[in-house]
């Protein structure tokens, strides 16, 4: 898939009537690593390195206060 490729692919996506909407933050990052898995069998870097950091910000962040006590 080319950059062109990559780009009418999230154009066709961005005019869907039913756009879909996800339930849980799980199924967000599971939709990002399938996305970012065929970025790289592609090549495409640049739209890679973005979807990491679409990654990155949706792991949930365990915190001092959420860690468990021991």
């Amino acid at each position: 898939m080319s950059d062109l490729g990559f780009r009418l692919s999230q154009a066709l996506s961005a005019g869907r009537v039913d756009r879909w909407k996800p339930d849980t933050r799980a199924e967000v990052l599971f939709r990002l690593l399938l996305k970012r898995a065929a970025a790289q069998r592609a090549g495409l870097v640049e739209q890679e390195a973005a979807l990491r950091d679409q990654i990155r910000w949706s792991l949930p962040m365990v915190t001092t206060s959420d860690a468990p006590e021991e």
